[in-house]
């Protein structure tokens, strides 16, 4: 897993196993399976929380790899609610939005990772995969 550096062009949405965990499913590490838009791999990641992850800010920050447009357009995040601002104005589900690269196991074919993590309500901790999207750097 690693950060996003340089800007990139979104491409297909990878197939995801399953996407929503809450609770006792998400205690220690989470693996998250997806198959690959090129070779159709089966892949496995692990989200584990307050560890995985990087910011979805630095994503949309002066639209240093995406625009805040590209990610509202691919479904990617959605706009936050007034209220919960203090979590990002782009989230997943309206909780702390994360991201990562990854690249398939076979073929090496790069994707980006969104997922959101926290407390939903009390005594309901929630992991929310968006989704996995095959990317290519733009030169």
């Amino acid at each position: 897993m690693y950060s996003i550096i340089r800007k990139i062009n979104i491409g297909r949405k990878a197939s995801v196993v399953k996407s929503n965990f809450s609770n006792n499913e998400i205690v220690h590490s989470t693996p998250i399976q997806f198959r690959c838009c090129n070779c159709d791999n089966e892949n496995t990641v692990r989200i584990t929380p307050y560890e995985t992850g990087f910011p979805i800010f630095q994503l949309y920050n002066e639209d240093k790899i995406l625009s805040k447009k590209e990610l509202l357009e691919n479904r990617i995040v959605y706009k936050t609610f007034n209220n919960l601002l203090h979590f990002g104005e782009l989230t997943v589900n309206n909780l702390p939005t994360l991201y990562f690269g990854t690249a398939c196991q076979y073929c090496q074919s790069k994707y980006i990772c969104v997922f959101s993590y926290g407390e939903k309500q009390p005594g309901l901790e929630q992991l929310t995969v968006s989704g996995i999207w095959e990317y290519e750097e733009i030169n």
